[in-house]
């Protein structure tokens, strides 16, 4: 009888809790858009067979093609493999910006890595890019 009641107490709190946790509104703060579009020359890359711990880098050009200055907030790639950096001053309506990603080619697989771009665009405020590729282990290099 007493497992009982300690159950059913157990399980009042979890779903009084999670009504609570749904009730709450948002707390994250939403950043200010811009009439700025995000545009990329290119979205995807393939750097085709790579060498097993060399790491390599691919630069994604992007234009603002909007009629307000166009910011990046903040680039995220979908694992640790991959380092971003990108243009952190605004870009004026025409004017272009950089994201550069850097793959570290550790395992010898092949890849498909989604990276996350986010900006103060009304029109484009999340992108995705993309990088694939095929990662040969040093050990079958027919240069050794």
């Amino acid at each position: 009888m007493k497992r009982l009641i300690v159950l059913s107490g157990l399980i009042l709190g979890f779903v009084t809790f999670t009504a609570i946790c749904q009730a709450q509104p948002s707390q994250t703060q939403q950043q200010p858009t811009s009439k700025g579009e995000l545009k990329f020359d290119s979205e995807t890359h393939d750097f085709g067979k790579i060498p097993q711990g060399k790491p390599v880098t691919v630069e994604f050009k992007f234009t603002n093609g909007g009629s307000e200055p166009l910011k990046i907030n903040d680039v995220v790639p979908t694992c640790g493999c991959t380092i971003a950096d990108f243009t952190k001053t605004d870009v004026k309506p025409g004017g272009t910006g950089l994201v550069k990603l850097t793959f570290n080619a550790a395992v010898a697989s092949t890849f498909n890595k989604g990276i996350t771009v986010k900006s103060n665009s009304e029109k484009t405020p999340v992108k995705m890019l993309y990088i694939k590729g095929e990662v040969v282990s040093s050990s079958s290099d027919p240069k050794k």
